[in-house]
């Protein structure tokens, strides 16, 4: 019997909305699936204290950081936001492992015609692996994209926003 209430709730967590809208949800929930090798997860938004969140270079609210977690373990965390491109945004997602690691990086959505191949898994990859104490440089440890220079720059600038925040709420709070 408490073995079907576990599975009933964690099932209902599982399609609880994180307010996201709902293609951008879809597309999270699959890169989460692919990544972690997981059916079922639970995504929990993770807020922090309003004075901490001022302080910090990336925006953190309720709607954009979320910890993912199976069953009663904890998976990772995801970060998704917006980065500027020449005269749109596009969305990204950030996957982090338990120790603040990131494991995945995706392009949702890319709203532009020229540019998009920032999107590729191939030029992706190279985001694996940095964590907080790491520092990402534009042509230097970052590959240039001829065509996609504003976007490369924004994905970049992003990613380092988001590694010196996560420094600081390591610092501050507990993740």
């Amino acid at each position: 019997m408490k073995f079907s209430h576990i599975l009933i709730a964690s099932f209902a967590l599982l399609f609880v909305s994180s307010g996201l809208p709902k293609n951008l949800q879809k597309k999270v929930d699959k890169v989460i699936k692919n990544t972690y090798n997981v059916e079922e997860f639970a995504f929990e938004a993770k807020t922090f204290d309003a004075e901490i969140v001022k302080t910090l270079p990336s925006e953190f609210g309720a709607d954009n950081f979320f910890k993912i977690n199976n069953a009663d373990s904890l998976l990772g965390y995801a970060y998704i936001s917006k980065a500027p491109s020449k005269t749109d945004a596009f969305d990204y997602l950030i996957l982090l492992n338990k120790d603040l690691v990131i494991e995945k990086a995706k392009v949702l959505v890319y709203r532009e015609d020229y540019g998009g191949e920032i999107g590729s898994k191939r030029w992706l990859k190279q985001f694996i692996g940095k964590t907080p104490k790491d520092e990402l440089k534009y042509q230097q440890n970052i590959v240039a994209i001829s065509g996609a220079t504003i976007s490369v720059r924004s994905m970049t600038s992003a990613v380092n926003d988001l590694l010196r925040s996560l420094q600081i709420l390591q610092s501050k709070t507990k993740l």
